[in-house]
């Protein structure tokens, strides 16, 4: 059967980027991807015919992909990240029906939710929402909504797409509704250009993270009521402390 690899190729980087990931980009004929996606892998398979498109053209770049592997080649999809977290992998499955039987196979890569908590310290160690700033796809009114809830909640917040040249205001709208729910002292981070040139994080607090300029290659972590600062480093408590007394 025609194969087509949804990878996840984490943050780009060959160290962080799992070794079936790098078997399905190996074996497939055709990279498929947004741009700088494609950008981020072809030093590493610098021979590979390749098809890149910009951002807001994932239907056509999905609808080549299956269109290429109904043909009889093998493709891979590349995804940043995982695949199945704002990515691909869900609107190749959408689509398939449209095209002779493809073979669709899932690679997982780690997250930037991961990867960002990793520099931070271990901000993820408790129940926490993911959600995107980005309203392109999703109204605003609706990614207030989940905000809200999770705030109330006390979820420890993980942010993507927090900001962008068109919506500069978001990160600072979303915090508004978070201080609802928290102190300005609660602790936060954010990491940039994670795994890769230029990296960058800081731990703060809710209140100056307001005033932060973030932009689309940043990803955010609010704290929950229970997270602190431990040597410079965003720690949210599981509590195994507490049941071991």
């Amino acid at each position: 059967m025609n194969k087509l690899y949804v990878v996840g190729i984490g943050p780009g980087d060959r160290e962080n980027m799992t070794d079936r990931a790098f078997d399905a980009m190996e074996e497939a004929e055709v990279l498929c991807g947004y741009d700088s996606y494609i950008d981020l892998v072809t030093p590493i398979f610098p021979l590979k015919e390749r098809i890149a498109t910009g951002m807001t053209r994932e239907v056509e770049r999905c609808r080549e992909a299956l269109a290429t592997a109904a043909a009889g080649r093998t493709v891979a999809v590349v995804c940043s990240g995982d695949a199945g977290v704002y990515g691909m992998a869900g609107l190749l499955y959408e689509l398939s029906a449209g095209y002779p039987p493809v073979e669709i196979e899932v690679v997982p890569g780690i997250s930037a939710a991961m990867a960002g908590a990793a520099v931070l310290g271990a901000p993820l160690m408790h129940d926490f929402a993911v959600v995107s700033l980005s309203d392109l796809l999703t109204p605003w009114d609706t990614i207030a909504i989940r905000l809200e809830h999770a705030a109330a909640a006390d979820f420890v917040l993980c942010l993507y797409n927090p900001s962008s040249r068109k919506r500069r205001d978001h990160l600072a709208r979303a915090c508004d509704i978070v201080l609802r729910h928290r102190t300005p002292a609660t602790i936060c981070g954010w990491v940039r250009n994670i795994g890769r040139d230029g990296q960058e994080s800081d731990v703060l607090t809710l209140g100056e993270l307001r005033d932060f300029e973030a932009d689309m290659f940043t990803t955010v972590f609010i704290g929950s009521s229970a997270t602190r600062a431990i040597d410079g480093r965003m720690v949210t408590p599981r509590g195994y402390g507490e049941a071991g007394q």
